[in-house]
């Protein structure tokens, strides 16, 4: 392959920012690690990894270079479409090619694996955790009884009863300390380790080099040299006696590390099951009308269309809206919303629900990979798998610090053996091995990931990858979108100022009767206030709207008047008195409609579209976090800094049209700003992509289809601080994790390497390690993310 490297003089100019056609990242130019030019274009990428992906076949990834980099597309997206035949073990995070991994098909989505053993561990985790446990008996089985027999050796030391008399030693040629030690240590080896041995094979055939790999070929050293000590000891380039093998040093290791795991497994287990109670809340059948005859059938044939009968206790098979029917449905393993959720005809419902009380009957409106369980799923496993940028930093120490370790290890072994000090090198190179395995390293990023997404998605917060969380934790902006993120969205009623003799049924009664046919928002505000109080409009007659006025008309034979000033003084009605009232409602961002009786003024009604309880808690609550809140709004100035002041907001920009949203967030950055938009995710799509953090407020089946990096299931904006409190906690988890996994192999492989350093102990530090960073990962499900 011809490739230059485009970095010298006169080479192509590299662009401000591009995607790298193997992973789909976004690079920028001047951090760039790597860059090549081939057909005349340059092409950057964020490791060498990936640059050799590229030049050993370019034409896998050029088609879908330049679709990655189509504007505003998502990440995730682009990372989907750059992975063309490939997929990520959602296991172990490995990259396999689709054409040769196993695979497995479940709710609608196909899993793709490196091994057998991650398939088992994704289709049978508990079968898996009980064939790990199966090992870890046999190692540590062998161990112990090694153990036995040393001691008895030594207290056989201690009594002087060296030698037994009654046994025919001289006849039994094999009956030796090596020889017992070879046949306790053997299973160990080979049935205890076999997943070592296996993981490295593994590897091998990806073209990595992983952990596996290094306990297989430090074991496999010990072991090897042992067998030749014990039975070909002419073969060894030193005089060495049967009693300097190491088979214990193998088995001990391996049970080291074996318990370690099989306890990080435990760890995982509990910390990972927020993917696994998602995918086993669709049941397993559904209750279909086809015919006219209601049959039982398996939840995956339900097509959109049919009829689906639930019954109490049952689980909802898949999304639809109800036909028939009402009940209270517990959705809080999808949303986090503790309260059931009444339905009744027309609502909606989303399959892996729990119907709790009535029955009822549904349509399916979506099926498969389409329901809004399906992808939630597939959100919640890609963040999982995703890397944060932060990683890439691990991933590269990684890749150079393997193959670092094993030359250090074999310089060891060489230069204890000059020095004269052949099995102090062997025990050298062993502990290099061991102590120096990356696998704290390589898990610090996947298991906090894990464990933060899988908290976040039982709380209703979906974080779509590590990118999301990195820019977190330098987020010192929140964008607001008002209506319908702050506020309900629609309008109600909020005061009713009577005159005497009137009361709040008689005002409601005759305002609804003159709305009761006009769609205008306001007027639907009129009379769902009128029904909520239980009263009924009247009739009218003669009714006329008046343009710019209101409208009018006639009520038992009454005129009515129901409109603003204009209208009042037009029909000569005196609303002196009221002029203070309206001029403070209106300063409060109400609209004040004036309702007059036979030609004198009945009450003032204030409608205005209301605020979430819960905004001003989360504003508050933000600002604690200390991050400036920004309010976006259309409606005008008035009404804009009216509803500021009420939720303590003191930055409100008002006048702004869903086209410009997207130009305040990049003015923002412009100002050195690290800027989350939150809106509903429809209207305000270009401003939350153009934001460096988008958080999408979603309800129901909707959800799936938001284009924020955070979406919150729930439709209440608290959980906005929730979320950016958990992507810091996540974060700093990472971080910390990565801390020690650098420290630990930094000061470890020196001291290995100089003989200080006994590689039973290099084992059980290497565990405790692994077993360290899982632990701290583990800590994020304890994270506080309520407001209280």
């Amino acid at each position: 392959m011809n490739t230059a490297s485009a970095t010298k003089t006169g080479s192509l100019a590299s662009p401000a920012t591009d995607t790298d056609p193997v992973c789909g990242m976004t690079v920028q130019a001047d951090k760039a690690a790597a860059r090549t030019q081939h057909a005349g274009k340059l092409y950057l990428f964020c490791s060498t990894h990936c640059q050799h992906q590229f030049e050993t076949n370019p034409q896998k990834y050029i088609g879908t270079a330049t679709a990655a980099s189509d504007h505003g597309m998502p990440m995730q997206t682009a990372l989907r479409r750059a992975a063309q035949g490939q997929a990520k073990d959602p296991i172990c995070g490995m990259v396999v090619d689709k054409a040769t991994a196993l695979r497995t098909d479940r709710g609608g989505r196909s899993y793709y694996f490196c091994s057998v053993g991650c398939q088992r561990t994704f289709e049978s985790p508990e079968q898996e955790l009980k064939s790990m446990r199966t090992r870890v008996a046999i190692a540590l089985t062998g161990v112990l009884a090694l153990a036995i027999m040393r001691a008895g050796a030594f207290i056989a030391l201690a009594t002087g009863a060296t030698i037994i008399t009654w046994v025919p030693i001289p006849a039994l040629p094999w009956f030796t300390w090596g020889m017992w030690l070879f046949l306790l240590v053997t299973p160990v080896q080979f049935i205890g380790g076999w997943s070592f041995y296996k993981g490295s094979w593994n590897a091998l055939r990806n073209r990595a080099i992983n952990m596996d790999l290094l306990i297989a070929l430090g074991t496999s050293v010990a072991y090897l040299y042992s067998v030749a000590v014990l039975f070909f000891p002419s073969v060894l380039p030193v005089k060495v006696e049967e009693r300097d093998v190491y088979f214990e040093v193998s088995a001990v290791i391996i049970a080291f590390v074996l318990l370690g795991k099989y306890m990080e497994e435990i760890i995982k287990k509990h910390s990972s099951a927020a993917v696994r109670k998602l995918l086993d809340l669709k049941p397993a059948t559904a209750q279909v009308v086809r015919d006219g005859v209601e049959m039982e059938v398996p939840a995956e044939s339900v097509m959109v269309g049919e009829t689906v009968v639930v019954r109490p206790g049952q689980r909802i098979a898949t999304d639809g809206l109800v036909l028939e029917g009402a009940s209270a449905v517990d959705e809080s393993m999808l949303t986090g919303e503790s309260m059931p959720v009444e339905k009744v005809t027309g609502a909606k419902v989303i399959g892996g629900t729990l119907n709790r009380t009535g029955s009822f009957r549904f349509q399916a409106t979506r099926v498969g990979a389409e329901t809004a369980l399906a992808q939630i799923i597939k959100m919640v496993e890609d963040a999982q798998t995703s890397s944060a940028p932060i990683q890439r930093i691990a991933d590269q120490v990684t890749r150079y610090f393997v193959p670092a370790i094993v030359g250090t290890a074999v310089l060891a072994f060489a230069g204890w053996w000059v020095a004269g000090n052949f099995p102090q090198g062997l025990l050298a190179f062993i502990a290099v091995l061991i102590i120096a395995c990356p696998c704290a390293l390589g898990i610090a990023t996947p298991a906090a990931l894990m464990v933060g997404v899988g908290r976040g998605a039982q709380a209703g917060i979906l974080i779509r990858g590590g990118e999301i969380l990195e820019k977190a934790q330098k987020l010192d902006t929140v964008v607001f979108d008002k209506t319908g993120t702050l506020t309900r969205g629609e309008p109600n009623i909020t005061d009713v100022l009577l005159q005497p003799e009137w009361t709040k049924e008689q005002a409601l009664r005759l305002a609804a009767s003159l709305e009761a046919g006009s769609e205008h928002p306001l007027a639907e505000a009129i009379v769902r206030g009128a029904r909520e109080a239980g009263v009924a409009p009247a009739p009218v007659e003669e009714f006329d709207s008046v343009p710019g006025h209101g409208v009018q008309g006639r009520v038992d034979g009454t005129p009515l008047l129901l409109g603003n000033r204009r209208l009042m003084q037009r029909e000569g009605v005196d609303i002196s008195h009221v002029q203070s009232d309206m001029e403070r409602l209106e300063a409060d961002g109400k609209t004040a409609m004036l309702l007059a009786s036979g030609g004198r003024l009945v009450a003032v009604i204030a409608v205005a579209d209301t605020v979430k309880p819960e905004a001003k808690e989360a504003v508050a609550a933000l600002r604690a976090e200390k991050v400036e809140v920004v309010m976006l709004t259309g409606d005008n100035q008035r009404t804009a800094a009216a509803i500021g002041r009420l939720l303590g907001i003191d930055r409100v920009i008002a006048d702004v049209l869903p086209s410009d949203k997207a130009k305040v967030i990049k003015n923002l950055q412009a100002q050195g700003r690290v800027v989350a938009m939150v809106g509903d995710g429809v209207n305000d799509a270009p401003a939350l992509a153009t934001a460096d953090i988008g958080i999408a407020i979603g309800s129901g089946s909707d959800v799936a289809k938001e284009t924020g990096g955070i979406i919150l299931v729930r439709s209440d904006v608290r959980d906005v601080v929730a979320g950016i409190r958990l992507s810091r906690a996540t974060m700093r988890t990472i971080k910390q994790n990565l801390f020690w996994a650098f420290i630990y192999n930094s000061i470890g492989v020196p001291i290995a390497a100089l003989g200080f350093l006994n590689p039973i102990i290099a084992a059980a530090a290497m565990a405790l390690s692994s077993l360290s960073v899982i632990v701290n990962s583990a800590l994020l499900r304890r994270v506080k993310l309520d407001q209280a």
